[in-house]
């Protein structure tokens, strides 16, 4: 039998500093909210339905999933004990997972759709950009930023060859369209490989839970994880540059919240192997 506290040891502030980055990643969903509507008001000019809720406000969606699910691991791998991770409570925990999965690969889906819709361009001409001060057309400054001509930004674009995503009234320069695009790439990226990362995880969870979690298996998943989380870290270091601050912020938090959720892994495995050890050299 294993360890009913898991991480029970574990120094009070390191537990503060944890669940500050929880806390954190929860303020982050709201963030994203502000980010999406504005995002959305340009791209989906004909309104926002429950059909295509999740292409508007992906960054949303997917946030608050992911939130959700990273409580699941922390409740799995460091606070419910083994004994109580059984019948009704596994299957409700199972539920809730199973939804936000659903969100998670929806949301990568509304990432891929985003992709396209960036790159989904037509040649946009126009003899004065400035003319455009006051419409409704805007102009892309980074990706889910679509920001009001001004006659500094007009003048700047004056003689570019401009285009302009299709289906909308956002257009931009070659240069702002190729960043969105670049973006874009990475949004997909960096979500496909948390998908990957994640499953991994659950492979874990549930080899764990069935004892069949092995030195030498949870070694192999870790060497994988370490280049699946060096990706990200590129990703994240890529949004610092080229994106917005959020988007770096966000991803930071991220690769230190699944550090801790690694870290309940790798003691919980720990425990477990030390209470089978001592079972099995007890006197009979």
């Amino acid at each position: 039998m294993t360890s009913t506290s898991k991480l029970g040891s574990g120094h009070f502030w390191f537990r503060v500093f944890k669940y500050t980055i929880y806390c954190l990643l929860a303020y982050n969903i709201w963030l994203f909210f502000l980010g999406d509507v504005r995002a959305s008001a340009q791209t989906f000019t004909e309104g926002v339905s429950w059909k295509n809720l999740v292409q508007a406000y992906p960054a949303t969606v997917d946030t608050f999933a992911w939130v959700v699910l990273l409580l699941l691991f922390e409740l799995e791998t460091a606070v419910i004990s083994d004994e109580k991770l059984r019948g009704s409570l596994k299957w409700v925990l199972t539920g809730v997972r199973a939804v936000c999965y659903f969100f998670i690969v929806y949301s990568f889906y509304g990432y891929i759709v985003k992709y396209g819709l960036v790159t989904n361009l037509v040649p946009f001409a126009i003899s004065d950009v400035c003319t455009l001060i006051g419409t409704d057309f805007t102009y892309v400054d980074t990706l889910d930023d679509y920001l009001p001509f001004t006659p500094d930004i007009c003048n700047a674009m004056q003689g570019q060859p401009l285009l302009q995503i299709a289906g909308t009234q956002i257009i931009g320069t070659a240069d702002q369209l190729a960043l969105a695009k670049s973006l874009a790439v990475t949004d997909v990226i960096n979500a496909g490989n948390w998908l990957i990362i994640v499953a991994f995880l659950e492979i874990e969870v549930w080899l764990q839970l069935w004892g069949m979690l092995s030195e030498r298996l949870l070694q192999l998943s870790k060497g994988v994880k370490t280049v699946l989380y060096t990706i990200l870290l590129g990703c994240a270091i890529y949004w610092g540059i080229d994106g917005e601050f959020l988007d770096f912020w966000d991803a930071f938090l991220w690769l230190v919240a699944f550090v801790f959720i690694e870290m309940n892994i790798f003691e919980w495995h720990a425990e477990t192997s030390q209470d089978t050890a001592q079972v099995s050299t007890a006197p009979e």
